[in-house]
Parts: C-alpha cells; structure tokens; sequence
C-alpha cells in the first residue's frame, strides 16, 4: 500500500501566460516526482508527467509497482471460511446438502473451513446414528442443542467435500477434571469415528480460551492450554490417518494484555506443537455501529498494531512460525442488521484483507460463510451479501504473490497533532494463476477509494501503456451504502440458477487510459501481460 499523494494544478487561462515566478517551481515539481519514482526498487523507465492544456485535475496519483520479487507469499487458502456451531440447532445440519450452497462454497475454493465459534466448547460427540429415538435418552432438542453426532459430523465433511473445502474441526476445550486438565474423552470418540470414515481433518481445541472465565465461570491459563494441546497431539499421533494432521491454536481474542499473557504462556509450553498460532479480530461493537464508521480509516488502521503484538510473542519463542487470523468479524454481538451484511462493511472485509497479505498473515478466516448473525457472506435464504461477491472476485483475481506498490506525487504536510491516514488505499498482487482469462506475469491491484471524491491514476513505469480490465464494485438499488446487492461494472450480480455463479465479466480499458477511481467505491484493476518477473512462476 503506498502512500497519497496529490498534484494541485491550476487551470491556465488560454489568453494569458504563466507568471515567470512560477517556472522555477514548475521544474521542481517535475524534478521531485522523476527523483521519487527513480529512488524506488526494480525495473523503471522514466516516468513524464503529461498535462492536457487547460485540464484541471485536483488529484492525480501515478502508480507503479515492483515486478522483480514478491514482499510476501501467502497460503493458497489465504481467503478462508468459518461455520459457527450454534447453525447446528436448524436440526442435523442437513440444509448443507443445498446445492444452492454447495455452489457458493465452491466458487471461493481452495479455502479452509473452520467449525467452531462460541458453542465449540458446548459440544460433545455422540456416536449415534439417530439419537431422537435412541430408548431411555433425552430428547431431539438436547442433542441438537448439546452434541455433535455422527450424522451431522457427516454432513459437514460431506459439505466441505463437495465444494473443495479442508475442514478444520475446533474441539471442545471446556470438559475438565478435577484438577483442571483437558478431559479428552468426547474428542477421542470424534477422532476414532471420523478415522474410521476416512475423514481428512485438521483441529483445533477451544475457543477464546481467554473468554472462559467470563463466559463459563472457569480460568485456564495459557501454560495449562498449551499442556492440553501437547494432550491432543499424543492422541492424534497413534491414529494413522492423522498422524500427521495439523493442528492449529490457541484461537485467542483480540491482543489485550491477558490475552497476550495468555499466549505467551501457550507458546512457551506448545509453540512447537501447533502448525500456525491462531486469533481472532472484532472492529466494531455492533451495538453502537453507523453506517458512516465503515469509512473511518483510524478504524481501518486499528488491525495493524494487534498484528505486531501477535507477531511480537510468536516470534519470541518460534521465529517464522505461521501466524493466522481465525474468525474476524466487522462487528460484535453477531453484527448489526442491515449494516454489517451490507456493502459499506466491504470497505473493512476488503482492507483486512490487503493488510494481513502486506504485514505477513498466512491465512484469514471470514466468519461466518452463512447465517450467523449479521456478519455471514450468504444468509438464511441462501442468497449472496455484498461481502460474498467481493470474496469472490478476490478468489478470481488474487494469486498469494504480494508485491510493492509505490506512487509518486506531493504529500500533504501534517499538521502538528494530526495523522495522516489513507483514504485511497491501493495494493498489488500477482493475477491468481489459476484464472485462464490472463497469462503468468499479470499483476491485480484492488483499490479502495473513501474519498467524496473520484481519484485519479495514471498506471507508470512498468505498468505503463498496458491493457487493463476493470472489475468495480459498486451498491445496487437505492440504499446506496446500505444496500444488500452489488453491481458489477454497472451490471447487477445474481446466481444465474443454483448450480451457477453469473459470469464476473470486466470492462476492457484501452493501454494507457488513466484509472477514474469513483468516490467511496472499491474494485479490481488487472493490469495484464506485464510479464512481472515475480509473477511468472508459482
């Protein structure tokens, strides 16, 4: 992500000349952007600043980007899922087999699929085929309510089966013995019969373990969490078909200062043990969020330093250790209606997922994928949100390959007090070499615009005269920001049936043309047969 910069101008009069005071200030604005461009690392060619005669531009940005190395490489499941439990009292998980929701799944594969969330450690695995009319036991609601069994279990590897998911399966963290430790009973039942199906699962165990106190009126400190974790790995290693399984944890909360005793805690004792240290992010109380708090950039910037702290810890005891970010959330208390599902929370979804990539996070996972609260990508009627359409064009269009991006311009001087954060934040990838539409050596920006105004860029240096296809996303229908559709280059987005997905078809602009960013908008830009030394390869 670079940072904006503007070129004022003013708008010559064509009867008059300009001032002769006003050259010398010409000729060091122009050398000032030639020194900023050719300070920047990797292939460049001189970069001439064009002016129409007469045009007036308040903003002009001009955009080049690194094609030598990438500044990061990320998972290939970087954009990933979650199912939280509580969806389980619909009853036995069978509108799973939707092949309207199959569908939605697929077209955002490869990805993760967490199960887990606060019911996680509510749950207990019963091996029973049908236990509404297992003899002498409770009734449908408590096993609904209270347990996993088989067929749901089933269900769910089906589902994540069938639409190219790797489940991960959060275990139940809370069953304790009197002495506190991990009582493994339930999981060891789950193991077994998921073993027996042949089921290729990763785990976890818990949720916010952090909250436990809280929320069920029992500590577990991050020592004891971390021995429990060392417990689980000593019973998947007998089991063969997960002797190998990864395992991932500790899914703390956001990075306050008992959450970080927590984890250093649980690093010191099975940072080894676990495959990626996991956490998650909340932006927003839901009970308080405007529309308008979507636009804030302090907001926006807010995840940048709990990553740091993440990192800080994870470092300490496992340098290079992979670090995900598990469950995040535009708002708490499940989000806010008709706030959170909308286009405006697109902003966050789409910044968090710039961020991670530039600051190192190997994997994110959204929660939830469908009809939890307000924060889902598809709700309760199987219909796409805003944020499931912007999911997806990311699938399409990102590869995992970071690259750098650097503008040149005048900044803005601060004033003594005031930060300076972006409202046009742009950021690079390598073209997802899956998508047959572009050859190796293609570079994707996405760029977000929360200016009320349109933003100009002028694509440079390497990017510079190349063909482009535009993919903006804009609401649809007149809730504007509010809205629960998008349109796509100005064409409404719809499933085609339920077996489909519509065509993501982009807008075409000729080599050269300047990209006209409109205001409070976000989009895709491929900018195609670069042949970005860093993009050639996987």
């Amino acid at each position: 992500m670079g940072v904006l910069c503007a070129f004022p101008e003013a708008m010559p009069s064509s009867n008059s000349r300009p001032p002769a005071c006003l050259a010398p200030v010409a000729l060091f604005l122009a050398l000032l952007v030639h020194l900023s461009l050719s300070s920047q690392v990797g292939d460049r060619r001189p970069l001439p600043v064009d002016r129409a005669p007469g045009l007036k531009e308040k903003t002009l940005i001009l955009l080049d980007v690194s094609t030598k190395n990438p500044v990061r490489t990320v998972n290939e499941n970087f954009l990933s899922l979650q199912l939280d439990p509580s969806i389980i009292h619909d009853g036995w998980l069978d509108f799973l087999s939707s092949k309207r929701l199959v569908t939605l799944a697929r077209g955002l594969s490869p990805a993760f699929l967490r199960f887990g969330g606060k019911r996680t450690d509510f749950l207990q695995f019963q091996n029973l085929r049908n236990p509404a009319k297992s003899r002498g036991g409770p009734g449908p609601d408590y096993y609904l309510k209270n347990y996993e069994d088989a067929r749901s279990l089933d269900k769910l590897y089906n589902f994540a089966d069938c639409s190219g998911l790797h489940l991960i399966f959060a275990l139940n963290a809370l069953r304790r013995n009197p002495n506190n430790s991990w009582n493994s009973s339930s999981a060891l039942s789950l193991l077994k019969y998921s073993a027996s199906k042949k089921y290729n699962i990763s785990w976890e165990l818990g949720n916010e373990p952090n909250n436990y106190r809280t929320m069920h009126g029992r500590a577990v400190n991050g020592s004891q969490l971390g021995k429990d974790y060392i417990q689980l790995k000593s019973l998947l290693q007998p089991i063969r078909i997960y002797s190998r399984a990864s395992l991932y944890g500790p899914n703390i909360g956001r990075p306050r200062k008992n959450v970080i005793a927590l984890l250093d805690g649980f690093m010191k004792v099975a940072g080894s043990t676990v495959d990626a240290v996991t956490w998650q992010h909340c932006y927003i109380d839901g009970r308080v969020v405007k529309v308008m708090d979507f636009l804030k950039t302090r907001l926006l910037d807010t995840l940048s330093d709990q990553i740091r702290k993440i990192q800080k810890v994870v470092n300490t005891y496992t340098p290079g250790k992979k670090i995900w970010l598990e469950g995040v959330v535009t708002t708490s208390a499940g989000g806010t209606n008709n706030l959170s599902d909308s286009y405006a929370a697109g902003f966050l979804w789409l910044n968090t997922l710039g961020m991670l990539a530039n600051q190192g996070i190997d994997v994110v996972i959204r929660h939830s994928f469908f009809d939890h609260g307000y924060n889902h990508l598809v709700d309760q009627n199987f219909n796409p949100l805003p944020d499931y359409w912007l999911s997806l064009l990311y699938k399409r269009l990102i590869g995992p390959k970071v690259l750098a991006v650097h503008v040149a311009g005048l900044q803005r001087k601060p004033r003594p007090g005031r930060v300076i954060r972006d409202k046009l934040r742009i950021y690079a990838h390598c073209t997802n070499h899956h998508n047959h539409n572009y050859v190796r050596g293609s570079i994707t920006l996405f760029i977000i615009n929360l200016h009320r105004s349109r933003k100009k860029i002028k694509l440079a240096g390497t990017l510079r005269d190349k063909l482009v296809h535009q993919y903006l996303l804009q609401p649809y229908g007149q809730e504007g920001l509010k809205s629960k559709s998008v349109q796509l280059n100005g064409q409404p987005l719809v499933m085609v049936d339920d077996g489909t997905l519509p065509e993501l078809k982009p807008r075409p602009l000729r080599a050269g043309r300047t990209l006209v960013i409109p205001p409070v908008t976000m989009g895709f830009y491929v900018v195609k047969n670069v042949n970005a030394l860093a993009c050639r390869y996987r």
